[in-house]
């Protein structure tokens, strides 16, 4: 609101703390700096505040001795109002003695213009006493004319001035001391370290022991993973998306794909995932047909993604060094996968896949790469018959991009599901598919480059 919307003045009107007629109730503001508020027919200021016994006005219940106006308790010698050191007759928002918008006060009857201008102008409302105390920064018709009395209740004026340097009622907020810097946080692991070890030393220990002792061994020892890895999968799909895969003719098909890949060979792991596949199809229609569709799609990618997949590890065991192609295998992919971690853990700054799997790097990628080519390098020199270092620079290249995309692949699968781990049969690892994730796309990548670098047999 501007001073316009209430009609101009006419120009020979009474000014500031100069006399109007009697009576009251149209204002103007006065000019700036006289300590008035707004004139009323007897000369004395307004400044949105009740009037004393004298008619002087004076603002929030603070006057001097003269009776004039001062606002938030902050006066000068002269008893002119200031608003923290702000100038005199000023306050802080509208209505309080000078600035934009009108004042409440005692409303004088009549008003202080001619009559001939009176049209010029608008009343200002009338307010009960329990209104505001004033209009604060609307720029409406708050502003209006109090009908009688003090403005708080039980106020009188004070006859005696408040000291100079008397504080304001509402002081400046006072700006935020400086904060010290929280102090850096040492980087977690993000595991419990001391689990994870002595739960993969285990797994090491067994595995190794069943590769060389007898092969027959290992061979059973990928079937049981299979099957534990089948049911971690289709027991999450069926909590969280509500999707039924069928668990028994995938265990059953699974374990039977792996004896007969490492029996048959290639053909043999084919023939029996065809197999697995009719028996989920047919499995499922002893249950009604809702869902149907969505259930064997699931199961069909569950008999591929961990049986079919894990079969190229018993094939690769076929050879007459298989145990230490086997070896191979498991050192690259572990290397691979320690590579990443310690160095994506104390260098990773660039996010590989954010949305996928926050915690991957790309400096963890360059680790993975640097580590398995290394360890390849060194594998296939001295445990491959006819293998070289060249070849082994190669086949690590290969095993740190396969493992890292199965890894980034089961990480897809479990965001999509929204957990964490499949399982938590394995303290600091998870679940047991939470172990296979880079294992089982990485093996078919090295059963085939080992046939292509020294053959099959």
């Amino acid at each position: 609101m501007n001073d316009s919307s209430w009609g101009a003045p006419p120009p020979a009107g009474p000014q500031a703390g100069q006399a109007g007629s009697a009576s009251a109730g149209y204002w103007r503001p006065t000019d700036q700096g006289t300590g008035q508020g707004y004139a009323d027919g007897t000369g004395q200021g307004y400044a949105h505040g009740p009037v004393d016994g004298t008619g002087q006005g004076y603002a929030h219940s603070s006057v001097d001795g003269s009776g004039q106006g001062y606002a938030h308790s902050s006066v000068d010698g002269s008893g002119q109002g200031y608003v923290h050191g702000s100038g005199q007759g000023y306050d802080h928002g509208r209505g309080h003695g000078y600035g934009p918008g009108y004042v409440q006060g005692a409303a004088p009857a009549g008003p202080a213009y001619d009559a001939h201008d009176a049209q010029q102008t608008r009343p200002m409302p009338i307010v009960s006493d329990d209104g505001p105390a004033y209009g604060g920064d609307q720029d409406d018709d708050r502003g209006a004319a109090r009908l009688s009395g003090p403005l708080f209740r039980n106020d009188t004026p004070s006859a005696q001035p408040l000291p100079h340097a008397a504080a304001p009622q509402n002081p400046e907020p006072m700006p935020d001391a400086p904060q010290p810097a929280p102090a850096p946080q040492k980087k977690s692991a993000g595991r419990d370290l001391g689990a994870a070890i002595g739960v993969g030393v285990g797994l090491g220990v067994v595995i190794v022991a069943s590769l060389f002792v007898v092969k027959a061994v290992f061979v059973g020892v990928v079937a049981v993973a299979v099957v534990v890895g089948l049911w971690e999968l289709t027991s999450r799909l069926q909590e969280r998306k509500g999707i039924k895969a069928p668990l028994v003719p995938l265990a059953l098909g699974g374990a039977a794909m792996v004896v007969a890949g490492y029996a048959r060979g290639a053909e043999g792991a084919w023939v029996a995932l065809a197999l697995t596949g009719l028996a989920v199809l047919v499995w499922r229609m002893t249950e009604p047909p809702e869902g149907y569709l969505k259930d064997v799609t699931a199961g069909l990618f569950a008999a591929f993604y961990v049986p079919f997949l894990a079969t190229f590890v018993a094939m690769m065991l076929t050879a007459e060094d298989g145990p230490l192609r086997v070896m191979t295998f498991l050192l690259l992919t572990v290397v691979s996968d320690t590579g990443a971690y310690a160095v994506g853990w104390r260098f990773g700054t660039h996010k590989l896949a954010p949305r996928i799997s926050p915690g991957k790097t790309r400096e963890g990628l360059v680790g993975a790469v640097l580590f398995a080519m290394v360890a390849g390098a060194l594998c296939m020199q001295f445990l491959i018959d006819d293998g070289t270092w060249w070849q082994g620079l190669l086949l690590g290249l290969a095993v740190a991009a396969s493992a890292t995309l199965g890894d980034l692949g089961e990480s897809m699968i479990k965001r999509d599901l929204g957990i964490k781990d499949m399982g938590t049969l394995l303290p600091g690892h998870g679940g047991i598919m939470d172990r296979l994730d880079s294992l089982l796309p990485t093996a078919p990548v090295v059963w085939l480059l080992m046939v292509l670098f020294v053959g099959s047999g």
